[in-house]
């Protein structure tokens, strides 16, 4: 609450400072993420890599579903000694592949954050120029604007620039 009742002081604060027509504009940065070149191919890149991961993930958990149930079913077969053996070696396997997976999705999360990062720095200079370009004191993200007319968006130009500069993201 704090954060929009400071934004719409500023906004108000350029409004009757500037005799000019309307300096502040914003723009959807989510949009400009998701749907430039660059950042759907990004999204389509890890989501493609999750999908990868999680398929091997599901692999991994049945295969231990079965070396469970194969276990249970060899218990009266087996020695007391043989079964605690065997059941520790795969209580084992479950914790290392909790590990993997943990770690794959850490792995996961810092790819994104990385290619965020990437486009908003990319995207950075592109905003600057086109302040700069067209007047514009201030532009704010979509999610602090309570209300405003839509001429104001300036997201679909800002995507057009940034879809000239940058055509993808180097991920790994």
């Amino acid at each position: 609450m704090k954060k929009l009742f400071a934004t719409l002081l500023v906004i108000l604060f350029f409004g009757i400072e500037s005799s000019e027509a309307s300096s502040t504009y914003y723009v959807d940065f989510s949009k400009v993420l998701n749907e430039s070149e660059a950042g759907s191919k990004a999204q389509k890149f890890l989501k493609d890599k999750f999908k990868s991961e999680s398929d091997k993930f599901d692999k991994l958990e049945k295969s231990l579903l079965n070396e469970e149930k194969d276990l249970i079913a060899k218990k009266k077969l087996i020695t007391d000694e043989e079964y605690k053996k065997k059941t520790q070696a795969l209580r084992e396997k479950v914790t290392k592949i909790q590990k993997q997976k943990r770690s794959s999705i850490e792995n996961l999360q810092k790819s994104r954050r990385n290619a965020r990062q990437q486009l908003l720095k990319e995207l950075n200079p592109i905003m600057k120029e086109y302040m700069t370009k067209n007047k514009i004191n201030m532009v704010i993200d979509k999610k602090s604007v309570l209300l405003a007319d839509g001429n104001l968006d300036i997201t679909n130009q800002i995507i057009q620039l940034l879809n000239k500069k940058i055509k993808s993201l180097k991920l790994k």
